[in-house]
């Protein structure tokens, strides 16, 4: 058996995406930042990629899309965030950590969409009191949003899940598995979402496994598994998806045609 080379979300909210299959005979894993499952992707260099939304539109060819599996929010997600000082409408210029690019895109539209605003983006290193010493906001996004202390920074957090809910009523999805077509047979896009059904059912085991000897973060993260992060894919998510897509292509950061493709899930 040809094993599927995965590229994995190394953050807290896709583990659960994954238990189980760390051994499982049909695939390899490795773990990277958002951005980097996007690059290898796009280079060829894995099979499957649990990649930033936006980037499955900028693929060297159409992808097709595990179904019903995703890292999707309905309201606060916790993990994604601009951090500010000023009034929203005030903001002229945002540090972006570029970890994951879904997350640059949809602080454009939210900055057009909800604050009527578009700022000039600079990229640093996701260090709030440095990016805020240079820009008007910062954009810090992963496991380093979900612990920060904005109020200790004296800065207001603006959660970008809750964002996106309240100005469109639907969820954002923040990733999802993507690859060439034909990528994954119907029982190994079986198995992704059974990995995916026993990851939800083990928010715990997760956040324990994610930190080791801290009951104070497992705390943290089984919380944020349970409330924030969601790991559908279903009508409402593919409907949230569409809109960012839709949006972002008005802002020029996206072609997009209205199509999206799924794998098969039977044979």
């Amino acid at each position: 058996m040809t094993r599927v080379r995965l590229g994995c979300v190394e953050y807290l909210n896709a583990r659960p995406l994954v238990v189980g299959l760390e051994h499982a005979p049909e695939f390899s894993l490795r773990f990277d930042v958002p951005a980097r499952c996007a690059e290898l992707l796009h280079a060829g260099d894995i099979d499957l990629g649990l990649i930033p939304s936006i980037e499955c539109l900028r693929g060297p060819e159409p992808y097709a899309i595990v179904p019903s599996v995703a890292v999707s929010s309905t309201g606060p997600v916790a993990s994604v965030a601009l951090y500010t000082r000023r009034n929203p409408r005030d903001i002229r210029s945002v540090a972006l950590d570029t970890t994951s690019r879904t997350s640059v895109a949809l602080t454009r539209v939210i900055a057009r969409k909800a604050f009527g605003v578009s700022p000039d983006l600079v990229t640093m290193a996701p260090s709030l009191e440095p990016m805020l010493a240079e820009a008007d906001a910062a954009l810090i996004i992963g496991d380093r949003a979900l612990f920060l202390d904005h109020v200790a920074a004296g800065a207001t957090k603006i959660d970008l899940g809750e964002t996106w809910t309240r100005v469109t009523g639907l969820p954002f999805v923040y990733a999802f598995w993507a690859g060439r077509p034909g990528a994954v047979a119907p029982a190994q896009v079986r198995a992704l979402q059974q990995a995916r059904a026993a990851g939800e059912a083990s928010s715990a085991a997760v956040a324990r496994s994610c930190f080791p000897g801290d009951p104070a973060a497992q705390a943290v993260g089984e919380q944020y598994l349970r409330d924030n992060i969601r790991h559908s894919l279903g009508a409402p998510e593919i409907e949230g998806l569409r809109a960012f897509y839709s949006y972002a292509a008005e802002l020029g950061l996206v072609d997009f045609d209205g199509s999206m493709r799924f794998y098969a899930e039977r044979d």
